[in-house]
C-alpha cells in the first residue's frame, strides 16, 4: 500500500479561505447562514469556516453538527457505525440558508442522508454544499457549490482528510 500526500497544512488553510469567500460572496454577506458540519472532520471544516466568515463578514455565523448515521441508505452493510450528537444553532434553520459542510464528497450518499435529516428538523431558505475534496465517482446526482479541490482518483483508493483538531496533522492523502 502506499500513500501520497496532496495538501499540506498551507493548502488546506488556502482552500478553506477561499471557500469562505465564495460561501460569503454567494449569500450576499453573512446574514442569514447556518453552517451544519457532518460528523466528524466537517464539524471542524465548518468551525473553521465560520470563524473565517466572521473575519472576513465581520458577522459571527451560527455553526452546528449534522448527524446523518441513521439517515444512511448503507447503515445494514456497517451497522457499528456510531451515532455522534446532532447540535443545531439556537436560531435553529427555518428560513435560512443551510450550508453543508463535508470533508469528502465521494458518492453522495452522505448528503443525501443529510437532506433527509434537514426535513426532520426544519425548512430552510436553501441549501448549499461545501467540501473540502471532491473525488468524483457519485452515485446521485449531487454537485457541490463550494470545493476546496477537485481530486481525481480511482475508486479502489482511499482518501484521507486529517485536521489538527482530530488527528493531531493537518494533511490530506490518497492510499492505494
Amino acid at each position: 500500500m502506499s500513500t501520497r500526500t496532496v495538501m499540506h497544512d498551507a493548502d488546506i488553510a488556502r482552500a478553506l479561505t477561499r471557500i469562505s469567500h465564495e460561501i460569503l460572496e454567494s449569500n450576499k454577506g453573512p446574514e442569514g447562514l447556518v453552517l451544519l458540519g457532518i460528523p466528524t472532520r466537517g464539524v471542524t471544516l465548518a468551525e473553521r469556516i465560520a470563524s473565517m466568515i466572521g473575519e472576513f463578514g465581520g458577522a459571527q455565523v451560527p455553526v452546528g453538527a449534522l448527524d446523518v448515521t441513521m439517515y444512511r441508505d448503507d447503515l445494514h452493510r456497517n451497522p457499528t457505525r456510531a451515532p455522534r450528537k446532532t447540535e443545531i444553532p439556537a436560531g435553529g434553520i427555518d428560513g435560512k440558508t443551510v450550508v453543508l459542510v463535508d470533508d469528502v464528497l465521494f458518492s453522495g450518499r452522505s448528503i443525501r442522508a443529510a437532506l433527509d435529516a434537514l426535513q426532520d428538523i426544519g425548512r430552510p431558505a436553501a441549501v448549499r454544499l461545501a467540501t473540502l475534496i471532491d473525488r468524483g465517482h457519485r452515485q446521485l446526482p449531487i454537485r457541490p457549490d463550494f470545493v476546496g479541490k477537485n481530486l481525481p482518483s480511482a475508486r479502489d483508493e482511499r482518501v484521507n482528510v486529517r485536521l489538527a483538531e482530530t488527528d493531531g496533522v493537518e494533511e490530506v492523502t490518497i492510499e492505494s
